[in-house]
């Protein structure tokens, strides 16, 4: 009978611009309207949170090593703000679905869904006070 190692789990120091680079690509995967649409959505984001397309470009394919503090900061409020989006349009489909089937338990989810809604605004605007 062999002797098993053991995988010790090690914790990864990530730096911020990985972090960055997983906030963006997320970002642009649900900002993406299909296939061949990257480089618009990199632009669509660019323009509304006031980002470049290189620099957001260079951080999801990996390229940028470093990246600076107000420009972490923009893009964390912006991943902040698309996150409190998404949770908007989740709690109108929530009460959509309320509206023709009315339900106990569709309004404690809608609740959890409205106290996630503040919670990312609050979070977009401690970021965006921070990065200031």
């Amino acid at each position: 009978m062999g002797c098993k190692e053991t995988q010790q789990s090690e914790h990864k120091v990530m730096s911020s611009a990985e972090i960055a680079a997983g906030y963006v690509r997320r970002m642009v995967e649900s900002e993406t309207r299909g296939w061949g649409d990257t480089k618009e959505a990199l632009r669509r984001l660019g323009v509304k949170y006031g980002l470049s397309y290189w620099t957001l470009n260079n951080l999801r394919i990996g390229r940028a090593k470093t990246v600076e503090a107000s420009v972490y900061n923009r893009i964390k409020a912006a991943f902040a703000d698309q996150c409190r989006r998404q949770a908007e349009r989740l709690l109108h489909e929530a009460e959509m679905a309320e509206a023709g089937n009315p339900n106990a338990d569709m309004e404690a989810i809608q609740d959890q869904i409205r106290a996630l809604v503040a919670q990312l605004e609050a979070a977009k605007g401690a970021t965006e006070r921070a990065g200031r």
